[in-house]
């Protein structure tokens, strides 16, 4: 079965809109340069209102180490996702399960990223769009992604409800990622995309199980 984060959730009612709909893990950006961006009190109050067997992602884009340890000290995340130039040297610091992101465009040897990040829990595959590490909207070429990688795949990039069933299809990714895709606007979720886009996964998921 495909997991499905939801990444994005600033509010408290768009994180419980997630987890009733089925989504496995919520992600908190903690990004001063995007409009998703959470601040520290803010994820604490978004955290305690999850209910259980929901992950919790904390999303980072090169930050200082010792911010990443403020957050973790506050907020009880379960996974931390780097989404900038990160070393895996500097993802291990933490004593914390992660993902690396993987700003994905020709050129970029997917499997020496998962060589060099064989430490991370999953590479989190999403589109190139210069000056920008993530939450774009736009899709990539999912040709790109190798067959066989050495760790586990989350495809994220433009994914909407009307692109996942195929995107499912074509990469047989572990996971998929989407923030915008189920947005009334930059950082406020739509309950009823979210239900939509977690019901074509799984429709999908039933479809390829048979």
């Amino acid at each position: 079965m495909t997991r499905i984060k939801i990444c994005g959730i600033t509010r408290a009612e768009d994180g419980l809109a997630a987890a009733r709909s089925g989504a496995d893990a919520i992600g908190l950006v903690f990004y001063r340069q995007s409009p998703r961006c959470v601040g520290v009190d803010q994820a604490v109050k978004l955290a305690a209102a999850l209910p259980p067997f929901v992950s919790l992602v904390g999303l980072f884009v090169d930050a200082d180490a010792a911010f990443v340890r403020e957050v973790l000290a506050n907020v009880s995340l379960d996974l931390l996702q780097f989404h900038g130039d990160e070393s895996p040297e500097y993802c291990t610091r933490f004593n914390k399960p992660y993902i690396k992101a993987i700003r994905v465009k020709v050129g970029v040897d997917l499997l020496q990223c998962a060589s060099d990040f064989r430490s991370a829990k999953g590479l989190l595959l999403d589109a190139h769009v210069e000056g920008i590490p993530g939450g774009t909207g736009v899709t990539f070429d999912w040709a790109l992604i190798p067959k066989q990688l050495s760790l586990p795949v989350i495809l994220s990039g433009g994914l909407v409800v009307e692109n996942v069933a195929t995107a499912i299809k074509q990469v047989q990714p572990y996971a998929v990622d989407v923030s915008s895709g189920v947005e009334a606007s930059k950082g406020i979720k739509d309950a009823a995309k979210i239900a939509a886009f977690i019901n074509e996964v799984k429709q999908i998921d039933l479809q390829l199980s048979r």
